[in-house]
């Protein structure tokens, strides 16, 4: 086995776990399944990531081009990942699901574990979709015992911008920090000094605990190490104390939208997705660079993030919606998707091809996000396996970014989040 934020949506998504209670990964996609030659209208549920409505608009018309019998209804399933998740959650209950349905980071597994998500192996294969070009550790991150359950699409990771202009003024080199320790003793204090925010962060409901992960992780600590909740451990701990230490001193202020501090130039610098880099590019008033997430050489500091897309297991045309999902995503529209978006192209031909190279001669920043790849991993099972987790999480962050005791706080989280596994995950995987 391999290893955004709404309270409602918390106890929709937990509800999935019971939905489908008896099923399990071994469902698979044993539906009877329509010939895929014969005329059919796939039922597409997208969020739109990145503002992404019109090049997913203009990648089906290019598909119903090339496949006439295959229409595609682009259904507009919420505004988030998190009303997707509920709306496809609210549907398993006894309405209409959809053909392929959009899937995030911290929801996809769940479905996936309780047998509402077909395993797509033998779909994907038959669609030609030559799957061993995905970049192996985006598609990989969609595996339960040794079977896929959805294929990468708006995928992204955490980006450090910065505010080229403050950052001369502070007489701040044009690059982000190395470390978080260099952010605190160098970084921090000669922008708060220009009376700026030195760094705006998503509050918890909105993602802090995606931002995180690559924190903790650079100080030696992890939300959990397989199944094993480590979060309250003494390297999680002193991770949170620093970034409880952020907020004391001003260095830090959350916000429900990041970007909006940053791109009135109120912040200097902020944590975001390499998914917003076109929008920040085209609305900051100012010189916008990019940098790795702060961390020490040879340690990952940086997580992957976004989305995938599934074919849920109750679909009767599996076998056409494999041939749009892996036109979707290939080569030429993955590269589309990404310089429309931001989003990281999700196969390796797209990485190196022509166009990607010359879109990054014009776009420079987007080449920190290429490069940060080879540095990210997984995120830990804690946020990314268990219903609700990193809203969870986030929560706790919040408290601790208020002033909460941090050992006592984690500790809390700790204790639930291993119930959770220990409960609703571990006895669904085979041993």
């Amino acid at each position: 086995m391999k290893l955004k934020k709404i309270a409602v949506v918390a106890s929709a998504i937990s509800l999935s776990l019971t939905l489908a209670a008896c099923s399990g990964t071994g469902s698979g996609s044993e539906t009877a399944q329509n010939d895929p030659n014969q005329e059919v209208t796939l039922d597409f549920w997208s969020n739109h990531p990145g503002n992404s409505k019109p090049i997913e608009e203009e990648m089906i018309k290019a598909f119903e081009a090339e496949n006439p019998k295959i229409k595609i209804k682009l259904t507009d399933a919420g505004k988030n990942y998190e009303e997707v998740a509920q709306k496809f959650n609210a549907a398993l209950s006894g309405g209409q699901v959809p053909d392929l349905v959009v899937a995030s980071d911290v929801n996809w597994y769940n479905f996936a574990l309780n047998g509402n998500f077909a395993k797509i192996d033998d779909l994907m294969k038959k669609a030609d979709a030559k799957t061993d070009d995905y970049v192996e550790s985006l598609y990989d991150e969609y595996t339960i015992d040794d079977a896929h359950f959805a294929v990468p699409y708006a995928r992204s990771t955490p980006l450090f911008y910065f505010n080229k202009d403050l950052f001369a003024k502070a007489g701040l080199p044009a690059k982000g920090p190395a470390t978080w320790q260099e952010w605190n003793d160098v970084y921090a204090p000669k922008l708060k000094a220009l009376g700026v925010i030195p760094l705006s962060i998503p509050d918890g409901s909105n993602y802090m605990d995606w931002y995180f992960q690559g924190m903790i992780w650079s100080m030696d600590g992890a939300y959990s190490k397989d199944l094993d909740v480590t979060i309250a451990d003494d390297a999680g701990v002193q991770a949170a104390s620093f970034l409880q230490s952020q907020f004391k001193n001003g260095y830090f202020q959350a916000a429900k939208d990041s970007v909006v501090p940053f791109s009135t130039g109120q912040a200097a610098t902020m944590l975001q997705s390499t998914g917003s880099l076109r929008g920040v590019e085209k609305d900051g008033k100012f010189a916008v660079g990019t940098a790795f997430l702060p961390a020490p050489e040879g340690k990952s500091g940086v997580s992957t993030g976004g989305a995938g897309i599934a074919i849920p297991a109750k679909s009767k045309n599996q076998a056409a919606a494999a041939k749009f999902l892996a036109f979707l995503t290939n080569t030429d529209n993955t590269i589309k998707f990404s310089q429309a978006t931001g989003y990281m192209p999700v196969r390796t031909s797209a990485l190196s091809d022509e166009k990607t190279k010359a879109y990054i001669a014009q776009h420079p920043n987007f080449e920190t996000a290429i490069k940060q790849l080879p540095h990210t991993k997984a995120q830990d099972a804690a946020r990314a396996y268990v219903a609700g987790g990193g809203m969870k999480i986030g929560a706790a962050l919040d408290k601790i970014a208020q002033g909460a005791d941090v050992k006592a706080t984690l500790q809390t989280l700790a204790d639930d989040l291993q119930k959770q596994i220990d409960t609703q995950i571990k006895p669904k995987l085979k041993k």
